[in-house]
């Protein structure tokens, strides 16, 4: 959201920041930086959380998902000081996260119109839509395996396996059910919607979900595009333990010659599975940078493992600075969850991925990257669930080697998927630049909201 108001603030327009006090530390050196040489600098204006909820005030404090599943439950008590900020600012617009439900109803109340924001794609939302329209899981037999998703540019095939059920879901998601089904809710109540990707990129699925399923939205993405200088990748989201040294690193090494691996903020997987992760990688022979989170103690680490990978392996703990490393020359290859961030963040630094979907939309993501754009090979993730929550089954360490063998290898395939993510690349760098398909969409955004005020301005004059 603080790229997205960057390239806001950039056209010219006055933009507010409305957050809770805990992301301060996390965003203001983003903003502080932008606004030193912005002619429309952002403003930053912070609510606070109920005291009971203090200690773990943004995302990046929490360490499990019954926390954070509880925290998105929290922040729906905002309602009333958005309301104060809303009648102080009298903005013209109110973006916002689409799992902020709330916000559109506040608005509304206040006359303003909500655009909902989703960090995805036109894919996946259409893909979702596809299966809700057409009752794609209960209208299974019970025996089938596969789902096929109709009604679609393309012919899409997933396992059952890798579909949210909501039957089967673990008692301590609900707080997070209950903001999905309100957020559906207001779905009809919002102006249109803001997405994270670019029109070349997925074409077909732009199309369908504006003329098909008749939804008003614009691609603006790849967002984070807007993050030229080192220094603005570098302090974007968090402060990096063991950045520097992870950079040094990569700067001895050939280049794309590394995979680096970073399953997302979320990622919570049992010890089992890192340690068929780390197997796997020792096995495949690539040098790699493999971040870990949310993992306490050394257990996990197999015996001698981490003098076997010295100066071959490097493992960060806690967050890393994915922008810097991602465009790094020394980075060939990159296996990801497929959360849409960092998907887009790797084709825009024209990597080639492995694919490891969790949970959300990330199956539907991966089938975007593997089928779709042909930029993607599956490491062999089948089952949809939260790893640290449920018995879920184990992808083993030949899976990881074999996937990162194809990845970094030279075979035709390989050679291919490179080729296809590099053009990818360079229509993501056009596309956010002047005349480019999303610098042009943010533009018709922005003017179609002048245009309504001045509408609803003359309206009022003709009511008087």
């Amino acid at each position: 959201m603080v790229d997205m108001a960057k390239l806001f603030a950039a056209r010219g327009v006055a933009v507010a920041i409305v957050t809770i006090s805990g992301n301060d530390a996390l965003i203001r050196p983003t903003i502080d930086r932008f606004n030193s040489s912005a002619s429309s600098p952002i403003q930053l204006h912070l609510i606070h959380l109920p005291s009971a909820a203090e200690e773990t005030e943004n995302i990046n404090s929490l360490s499990s998902y019954a926390q954070i599943f509880k925290f998105a439950e929290t922040v729906a008590l905002l309602s009333e000081p958005f309301d104060h900020v809303l009648k102080d600012l009298r903005p013209d617009c109110v973006v916002s996260d689409i799992f902020l439900p709330w916000t559109c109803e506040v608005a509304a109340e206040n006359g303003i119109p909500r655009i909902s924001f989703l960090g995805s794609n036109f894919f996946a939302m259409c893909a979702i839509d596809s299966m809700e329209r057409h009752q794609s899981l209960e209208s299974l037999q019970p025996e089938a395996e596969t789902i096929v998703l109709p009604g679609l540019p393309h012919h899409i095939e997933m396992l059952r396996s890798q579909v949210r059920d909501p039957s089967k879901l673990n008692p301590s998601m609900n707080p997070l059910v209950e903001v999905i089904k309100h957020a559906k809710e207001v779905d009809s109540k919002n102006y249109g919607m803001v997405v994270n990707s670019f029109y070349e990129l997925e074409p077909d699925y732009v199309e369908h979900y504006r003329k098909v399923l008749g939804k008003k939205a614009w691609h603006v993405g790849p967002v984070s595009l807007c993050n030229q200088e080192e220094i603005d990748k570098s302090v974007r989201g968090g402060e990096s333990r063991g950045g520097e040294e992870c950079l040094k690193w990569l700067d001895s090494k050939n280049p794309r010659s590394v995979v680096y691996l970073c399953f997302g903020s979320t990622s919570d997987f049992t010890i089992a599975q890192l340690r068929e992760i780390a197997i796997g990688l020792e096995a495949s022979s690539s040098p790699f940078v493999w971040v870990v989170r949310n993992v306490a103690g050394e257990e996990w680490i197999p015996e001698g493992y981490e003098q076997r990978i010295e100066g071959k392996g490097l493992i960060i703990k806690g967050w890393a600075p994915q922008l810097l490393i991602l465009n790094h020359v020394a980075v060939g290859g990159f296996v990801t969850h497929c959360g849409w961030n960092s998907s887009l963040e790797g084709i825009s630094a024209g990597l080639p991925m492995a694919t490891w979907p969790l949970h959300a939309e990330q199956f539907f993501n991966e089938r975007l990257l593997v089928d779709v754009l042909k930029i993607g090979v599956a490491v062999g993730s089948k089952v949809y669930g939260l790893r640290s929550t449920e018995e879920l089954p184990v992808v083993e360490a030949a899976a990881v080697e074999t996937a990162v063998r194809r990845l970094m290898g030279e075979e035709e395939e390989a050679e291919e998927r490179r080729r296809r993510v590099s053009e990818l690349k360079e229509m993501a760098r056009m596309a956010v630049d002047k005349g480019g398909s999303s610098y042009n969409d943010l533009g018709n955004l922005i003017q179609e909201l002048v245009e309504r005020k001045a509408h609803a301005q003359s309206s009022t004059i003709e009511l008087t």
